[in-house]
């Protein structure tokens, strides 16, 4: 496959506008579970095999659990392997993310309020924005995860 444009190199202005935005986000009052949590399910949604691995791995590293990461996908069959907090979080993520079915719903917007209040509240959602601008870029210029071999961590 030919490799596709860089977009940190052709246009560096805008790469860092993206990383200072990253790095608001990284220093919100997000959890930073809950900030992995977000990353992983916007990338899948948005099949970034790139973000969704190196944030599957980053969330491995900040001892989020191995079952959690596994599941992300499939939150809503789980049970209770997550909390409400965590089902919230994926609900806001699904509907910001997907924005073009039916927006961030009245229902959603309203226990995000009630739960997290105003101020996490916009932290999520741009959280949610970052993860998807990032997405777009990795799957524009097709950056693929490079192959890992299993960590002993996870025998």
């Amino acid at each position: 496959m030919k490799q596709r444009i860089n977009f940190g190199k052709v246009l560096p202005a805008a790469y860092n506008a993206m990383e200072s935005l990253d790095a608001l986000t990284d220093n919100s009052s997000i959890n930073k579970e809950y900030r992995e949590l977000i990353k992983i399910r916007a990338s899948q949604i948005n099949g970034c095999s790139y973000c969704t691995d190196a944030h599957s791995h980053d969330a491995l590293k900040i001892n989020v659990p191995l079952q959690k990461v596994l599941l992300v996908s499939a939150w809503r069959e789980a049970g209770n392997i997550f909390t409400e907090e965590e089902k919230l979080l994926f609900k806001i993520t699904e509907e910001v993310t997907l924005i073009h079915q039916a927006g961030l719903s009245e229902e959603t917007y309203t226990k995000a309020i009630d739960v997290f209040g105003e101020q996490l509240t916009v932290e999520i959602i741009m959280a949610v924005i970052t993860i998807n601008a990032w997405n777009r870029i990795g799957v524009a210029s097709q950056l693929h995860p490079v192959v890992r071999k299993i960590s002993a961590a996870l025998n």
